[in-house]
């Protein structure tokens, strides 16, 4: 068996056109749609990057595997202990080495293990391909390493190709040479100019006046000089700037989709070739606040698209159950004969995948954050619950309740209107919470881990400053309630990268 996967980090279901969105920000992603199986309800356990990517090779939640940050005790996997063998469990069940078992041979061209220190990606692939550009490669040199790849064994049986890109992540940098695709095109009508201004008085990182971080200067402290970018929403010239950039990015991933797959068909091998397209998470482009990152266990961030166009399998279909993204890496470990391991929190989906069969999937399923807030939530029927528990400064209330099918981008709290929804939800989650603690191998909950060593990663130790710089511009309320309710984080250090 031949399988593609291309991942494409930040990319958000709803701004493909496959799942509705009236760009044609994706032709090739598109067309796979029509001849394979597209998941409309499938989520992310664990949000951003390196909890996402950890709980797919691992195939377990963050809170089992013990990766829910990007800093921190949390950011690594929880050690074996005692009971750890020459080589660790978790190194001998990880996804990529199951597949082994089948006879499988895994690739993975992908800078992603190296920029967050995440050697457990590599445990289990055959071959590695690190481009050294730590997550700002663009995806024409990710292709040029994948083709190569692809003409010297795409012919060979039992592979397994990762291809991952990063074109849609912020900040959005498809080279200029690619043009405007969307320059004359309308954009998403929800983000009206009132809305604009509501998002201009918000407070947080990535937020209206400081998309770039804490500041409109960003990390390094001066402008950032990207065309597609912008540095804060301040009219609605920069709102296009944003979706544009966005989409742009989404477009350019596209294309080398398109080019994969013609590779494939021009070496008489897509007809025996799954391949499968997904992400690591979404991006929100003003929802909660957040203006051009991932923030937030939501509908945005957690939310993700898959296709998966598998030979023999009948396409051009639309499978609505709630699914977590790890049940794809037990379904592909079925669909290949190998065995799924006892302790993995997926749960395949192959039967279904085989007869079309439609089903409910989970029937719910419990989402986390912990790099830039740390949030749960529950999405179940129409309706998404999130708990915070640390608002990584963008003063969210502790619990957030929105009807997704009427209010997609989360613009209408009803968590005082709905409170038996509410107490339903808050019943999931701590349903959901007893039984991963009772599956747990260590009995520690990482996300309190977070919060005991000062909240998420990325916000330590910048409140003091970012207090100031809320009063300075004209936000001193929401100064007031930040700092009332996360004072003693005014005398915390923001990490420090250190030096090669």
């Amino acid at each position: 068996m031949r399988i593609l996967y291309v991942d494409i980090d930040s990319l958000r279901a709803d701004h493909l056109g496959c799942y509705g969105y009236h760009r044609r920000t994706s032709p090739n992603i598109d067309a796979l749609a029509a001849e394979g199986v597209r998941f409309d309800r499938l989520y992310g356990s664990d949000s951003p990057c390196l909890p996402s990517r950890s709980a797919l090779i691992f195939g377990r939640f963050g809170i089992n595997n013990g990766v829910v940050t990007h800093g921190g005790t949390a950011a690594d996997p929880f050690p074996e202990g005692p009971p750890r063998h020459f080589q660790s469990r978790s190194a001998r069940t990880t996804w990529t080495r199951r597949m082994r078992t089948a006879g499988v041979r895994s690739t993975t061209i992908s800078t992603f293990g190296e920029r967050h220190s995440a050697s457990q990606w590599y445990q289990g692939f055959n071959e590695v391909y690190n481009l050294g550009t730590m997550g700002f490669e663009r995806a024409d040199q990710v292709d040029e390493v994948a083709q190569d790849w692809l003409r010297r064994n795409g012919a060979s049986d039992d592979w397994f190709l990762h291809v991952n890109l990063w074109d849609p992540h912020t900040p959005y940098r498809t080279p200029d040479e690619y043009g405007d695709p969307f320059a004359d095109e309308p954009l998403p009508s929800w983000l009206t100019e009132d809305v604009r201004a509501q998002l201009w008085e918000r407070p947080g990182p990535h937020s209206a006046q400081e998309m770039l971080g804490f500041t409109p200067l960003g990390a390094l402290g001066r402008p950032i000089e990207l065309r597609r970018q912008p540095s804060q929403l301040s009219d609605s010239d920069e709102v296009r700037r944003m979706f544009d950039g966005y989409d742009t990015g989404v477009h350019y991933s596209d294309h080398y989709v398109g080019r994969l797959i013609n590779t494939l068909a021009d070496m008489g091998l897509l007809e025996e070739t799954a391949v499968i397209v997904s992400a690591d998470h979404g991006e929100a482009l003003g929802e909660l606040g957040v203006c051009g990152d991932h923030h937030t266990a939501d509908e945005t961030v957690n939310r993700l698209p898959m296709i998966i166009r598998w030979p023999g399998i009948e396409g051009g279909r639309v499978d609505e159950g709630f699914r977590y993204q790890i049940d794809m890496a037990a379904t592909v470990l079925e669909m290949l004969g190998a065995k799924v391991p006892d302790d993995w929190d997926a749960v395949s989906f192959a039967d279904g995948l085989r007869s079309g069969a439609p089903d409910e999937g989970r029937g719910h399923v419990v989402v986390g954050h912990g790099a830039w807030t740390c949030q749960r939530a529950v999405r179940f029927e129409r309706y998404l619950c999130i708990r915070t528990y640390h608002d990584g400064y963008h003063g969210y209330p502790d619990v957030m309740l929105f009807d997704i099918e009427a209010d997609p981008h989360e613009q209408q709290d009803l968590a005082d209107k709905e409170p038996a929804i509410v107490d339903h939800a808050l019943r999931l989650l701590e349903e959901w919470h007893v039984e991963a603690m009772r599956r747990s191998s260590t009995g520690i909950d990482p996300m309190w881990t977070v919060l005991r060593e000062g909240g998420p990663w990325h916000t330590r130790g910048h409140l003091r400053d970012y207090l100031t710089r809320l009063r300075d511009t004209g936000r001193g309320s929401w100064a007031d309630d930040l700092e009332a309710k996360h004072g003693a984080e005014r005398e915390l250090q923001p990490p420090q990268w250190g030096a090669d």
